[in-house]
């Protein structure tokens, strides 16, 4: 399949409610409002083509940039193709679901996180804390610095109030998961949340949220899911 006909596809695919709802959430022309599930069943006939996630990616059109992640090779790209895509990457569906979510995928995703985390720019550092949240989400505890991952905890606690709204999001995600799917650190998970507290978010043209790790961590406890690792990063 070439880029013209996986726009096709996409296109008729597209539903106005879904347009609605991703439009809500920061999505802006163009865009055709498919549902992620209802992309199955095109990725499947594709599999893996960096090529054509490329041309896709570079589209502009949000649900052709979502589907480029789901068929794109991680591993056939730089740290140059990342910085690409972060640059493209408009609104954190894109920036926390694509981008973050396809580069967890890779050998370079922690040098790459840490760099995103260190930015200054929100959409970069609310990627690389999600990329650790997919990571930590799926790869053995082995393969993790301990006093790495502890360190992280403690930057959250100390600049969490005062981060980037979305970035908020990303870091609040990092101490639940680290809480959830990495064992090592569990009590200083707990620890962090409880000293962090309610995280308020605040966003346009509604009221705040608050955010509070430490109340899903325990859900997630009682619930029997401490240490839990996923399969699959990307549908």
């Amino acid at each position: 399949m070439n880029v013209e006909m996986v726009m096709q596809e996409l296109e008729a695919l597209g539903k106005e409610r879904t347009k609605k709802i991703y439009g809500s959430n920061g999505a802006h022309e163009p865009l055709f409002g498919v549902a992620t599930g209802d992309m199955k069943p095109i990725a499947k006939k594709i599999k893996k083509n960096q090529l054509l996630a490329e041309q896709l990616y570079t589209t502009g059109n949000y649900d052709a940039m979502y589907f480029a992640g789901i068929i794109a090779d991680p591993k056939a790209m730089t740290e140059v193709d990342f910085e690409r895509w972060m640059d493209m990457a408009y609104f954190y569906m894109l920036s926390d679901y694509v981008v973050a979510v396809t580069l967890s995928e890779t050998d370079i995703a922690q040098e790459v996180a840490d760099k995103w985390i260190a930015s200054s720019e929100e959409l970069r550092m609310s990627a690389g804390w999600s990329c650790y949240c997919w990571l930590l989400g799926n790869r053995p505890d082995g393969e993790f610095s301990e006093s790495k991952i502890a360190n992280m905890l403690e930057i959250v606690e100390n600049t969490i109030h005062d981060s980037p709204e979305r970035t908020k999001y990303a870091m609040n995600n990092f101490i639940y998961t680290v809480g959830v799917s990495y064992l090592p650190l569990h009590d200083k998970a707990v620890e962090t949340a409880k000293a962090v507290g309610p995280v308020e978010v605040k966003r346009d043209k509604t009221k705040s949220s608050f955010l509070l790790a430490s109340e899903n961590i325990q859900k997630a406890v009682d619930k029997g899911q401490l240490g839990f690792k996923s399969k699959h990063v990307r549908c």
